[in-house]
C-alpha cells in the first residue's frame, strides 16, 4: 500500500513506515485547523501577546468548532473571504442547563439587530456574553440556523458529513463533545449574514459585509462556545458556498467591567451575573 503526499510517494505497508509517514504530517499547516497550543498562532491580534491566546482556529465552510472558555475571555470571529456565516451557541460551562436564549437576547434589551454593546442573555436573566466590537453589522437573531430537511431540499443533502451540512446537525455534534444532546441545542445567533424585517413583516437577507469583517465578544461566565460555519437559511446563493471563519480568543479580564452609560436592562443582567458568580465563589469575592 502507498500514499502520496505532494510529489513524494511513501510506503505504509509496514508499521514502521506507517509511523514515519504519520509523524511526517505533524509539521505542515493547512488552512483549516486549530493551533495547539493556541499561543503558536502566527498572527495574534494587534496589541495581544500570543501567550494570552487560548483558542486559535480556522473553521472551513461546512465545519464546526467548540471550546470551553474562561470568564473574562475575548472572542474574535473574522469572516476571511466574505462568505462565512458563524452560527453561535453558548452554554454555561459550570451549569450547562443555562444557555443562550435568543428570544430574551432580542426582547430584553429592545434590540432586534445585533451589534456592538448587545448583551447575550440566558433565560435566567443573566448576561452570558457581550458583543464589544463589530466591523460587520451584518448579523441575525431571528432566523436561527439551517436544518437537515431544509438543506436536503435545497442542496440535495444536509447530513453533518455531507457536502452541505446543516447548522443544527453540526451544533448537535459540538454539543455531544460536552456531554449534551439534541435537546440541549436551542435556536442560535448568526454572525456575518444580515437579515432585516421589512415593513410588511417579511424577512430580507442583506448578505455579507465582505472579506475581513469581524465581531468580538467578551464572556461574562465560563462558557461552552459552539460554532457552525454554514450557509444562512436565507442565503440567496443557489450553491453551498460558505467560506472560512477565523476564531481567536484570549484572556482579557479587564473587559468584564460594565461600561458607563450601559442600558438599564443590560446593567441588570450584568448585576445578576456578578451576583451568581460571587455567590458560587464566596472566598474569591467574585473576582474572575
Amino acid at each position: 500500500m502507498t500514499t502520496t503526499t505532494g510529489t513524494a510517494t511513501t510506503g505504509t505497508a509496514t508499521t514502521t513506515a506507517a509511523r514515519e509517514h504519520a509523524r511526517a504530517q505533524a509539521g505542515p499547516l493547512t488552512g483549516a485547523m486549530p493551533a495547539v497550543p493556541a499561543r503558536t498562532w502566527p498572527t495574534p491580534p494587534e496589541g495581544v501577546d500570543a501567550a494570552r491566546l487560548t483558542w486559535a482556529e480556522t473553521v472551513p465552510g461546512g465545519g464546526y468548532a467548540t471550546k470551553v472558555l474562561a470568564r473574562g475571555t475575548r472572542l474574535r470571529l473574522r469572516d476571511l473571504e466574505g462568505a462565512a456565516c458563524a452560527h453561535l451557541l453558548v452554554h454555561r460551562a459550570d451549569a450547562p442547563w443555562e444557555r443562550l436564549n435568543v428570544a430574551d437576547t432580542v426582547k430584553v434589551p429592545w434590540l432586534a439587530y445585533l451589534g456592538a454593546g448587545h448583551p447575550l442573555l440566558s433565560d435566567q436573566g443573566r448576561l452570558l456574553a457581550t458583543v464589544v466590537a463589530d466591523t460587520s453589522g451584518h448579523h441575525d437573531a431571528l432566523c436561527g440556523t439551517t436544518t437537515r430537511a431544509g438543506n436536503t431540499a435545497r442542496y440535495g443533502a444536509g447530513e453533518a458529513h455531507s457536502g452541505s451540512p446543516a447548522g443544527r446537525e453540526l451544533l448537535v455534534l459540538a454539543a455531544a463533545k460536552h456531554g449534551l444532546g439534541p435537546r440541549d441545542v436551542p435556536p442560535s445567533l448568526s454572525f456575518f449574514h444580515g437579515v432585516r424585517v421589512d415593513p410588511d413583516g417579511a424577512l430580507r437577507s442583506t448578505g455579507s459585509a465582505g472579506p475581513g469583517a469581524s465581531v468580538e465578544l467578551v464572556t461574562q461566565l465560563p462558557l461552552v462556545v459552539s460554532l457552525a460555519n454554514t450557509a444562512h437559511p436565507l442565503d440567496p446563493s443557489p450553491t453551498y458556498a460558505t467560506t472560512a471563519l477565523e476564531v481567536l480568543a484570549w484572556s482579557s479580564p479587564a473587559d468584564l467591567a460594565l461600561p458607563d452609560g450601559t442600558d438599564p436592562e443590560h446593567a441588570r443582567a450584568w448585576a445578576n451575573t456578578e451576583d451568581a458568580w460571587a455567590a458560587a465563589r464566596p472566598t474569591t469575592g467574585g473576582t474572575p
